[in-house]
Order: structure tokens, then sequence, then C-alpha cells
């Protein structure tokens, strides 16, 4: 199988350089596209196939990823239709914002349209730990294993109605960043409380992974919360000195707030 990543920009350079982490792909069997050469460098150091020519790239891959803005996703539809197959070819978008229907209706050909799937991961995808949320057409949906596969090797996945994918991005897509804003406010606490900055964002980093972990394991974030809250103790004066401060209503209206 092969693949072809139209677009080297932040997503779909980490895209496919969490593709050169797996062993779905030989470097050979993924091609990168992009307009300006710079971008593709780094790719070809690797062994992938490279080109400035967004035709060439769809006219040799099995599945087709769009990971451009999304203003030029009908041009470069408009470009590499004519080299499409539809009869094997699935066509991946990751621009946020473009519909289904308008994909179709943008890629129909002979009343025929291709799969396609919708695709919104974070960038944690190069490094095999995305949050993958995908929404197939109903030709797509017959057949969705390897487009799940490919996801499923670069993190978790998840399938749902299109109308989930706003707020798919919300919560994965947009939440990296609200994560990472939160561990650069709890290592500036822990300089103030007396640690180097390096050392306070690792005990911040090896604190959310242990978290992660008891979560993964199916615990609820309560009931965790409980075994480590004593009567008086330090990690209740905190809790209440966060909610104080509205911490749950600022994480749950700040979710909200990247809808409008």
């Amino acid at each position: 199988m092969k693949i072809a990543v139209i677009g080297a920009g932040e997503m779909g350079g980490a895209f496919a350089t969490g593709l050169l982490k797996t062993d779905l792909f030989k470097p050979e069997d993924i091609t990168v596209a992009n307009p300006h050469e710079g971008k593709l460098k780094p790719f070809a150091e690797q062994g992938t196939s490279v080109t400035t020519d967004n035709k060439v790239a769809a006219a040799v891959a099995d599945i087709v990823v769009l990971a451009v803005k999304p203003k030029v996703v009908k041009g470069v539809i408009d470009e590499i239709k004519e080299e499409l197959d539809y009869s094997k070819q699935t066509i991946v978008n990751m621009a946020a914002s473009i519909k289904l229907d308008q994909l179709e209706a943008w890629l129909i050909s002979g009343g025929d349209v291709p799969a396609i799937c919708q695709a919104i991961p974070n960038i944690g995808i190069a490094h095999r730990q995305s949050m993958t949320f995908l929404s197939p057409n109903d030709k797509a949906a017959a057949s969705p294993k390897p487009v799940l596969d490919i996801f499923n090797a670069l993190g978790k996945t998840m399938v749902v109605d299109e109308d989930l994918l706003g707020a798919g991005t919300a919560m994965a897509g947009c939440g990296i960043a609200y994560v990472l804003r939160f561990i650069r406010a709890a290592s500036e606490a822990g300089v103030e409380l007396g640690f180097k900055a390096d050392d306070a964002k690792n005990i911040i980093l090896q604190t959310i992974k242990g978290a992660g972990s008891l979560l993964a394991e199916g615990c609820h974030p309560e009931a965790e919360i409980d075994k480590v809250t004593t009567p008086g103790g330090m990690t209740i004066k905190g809790l209440n000195t966060l909610e104080a401060n509205g911490f749950t209503h600022a994480v749950i209206e700040g979710f909200k707030g990247s809808l409008k």
C-alpha cells in the first residue's frame, strides 16, 4: 500500500513524521508533496518520495491525504481530480471546517465519488500519540480498516458522526494547547516554590504521565483524587484554591469558547 501526503506544513509534516516511525509503510511508499522544496528536504533525507507536483503524488497512492489549509482544499482537488481512480483510492481530508458533502460535490465524476474520510488529528501525531477523530462517507465506511489502521498506529482513534468533529477538534486539537498551557503554568508555580525551571517542568510531566496511566487503567478521576485528599491536608487546600479562582469553570468555558 502507498500513501501520499499533500501538504508538508505543521499538520502534514507531523503526520508524515509519524508515518515514518511506524512499520506500516516503507519510506519509499510514502510520497510527500509540497510547493516549497525546503519543507520536503527532511523527508527526502529519510528515504521518502518527494515532489512539488500534487498530481504526481496523487497518481501513485492508494490513500491520498489532503493536509492543506481549508482555503486551498478545492484548488488541490481540482488539480488532482483527473489523476484519481475512485475504484481503488481513498481520500483523507485533514482540513477542518470542510464538510463531507462539500468534498463529494468537488470530487464527483461521472456520478461517482471516491471513499472519503475526514480526519482530525492533533500535533501529537508526530510522536504517534495523536487523538484522532474520523468521519467517513458511506463509501469509506464500507471498508474503513486501511484508514483506521493508519491512525491507530499513530495514537488513539475514534470514529464519530461528522457533527462531532468540531467538538473533537476542541477537545483534542485545541485541547493539546490547553494542556501545554497548564504545564507551563504549573512549571512557573514550581519555580516560585523553589525548583529550577527544567526540574519543575519534568516534575509536572511525570505527574501528568502518572495521572494518565491511572485513568487509562479504568480509574475514575474523583476516586483517585479522594485517595490523595486527606482532611485538612495540602491537596484539599490546593483544590479549593483552584476552584475559588474558577478552575473548573475556566476549563469548561475554554473548550466551549473554541467553538464560538
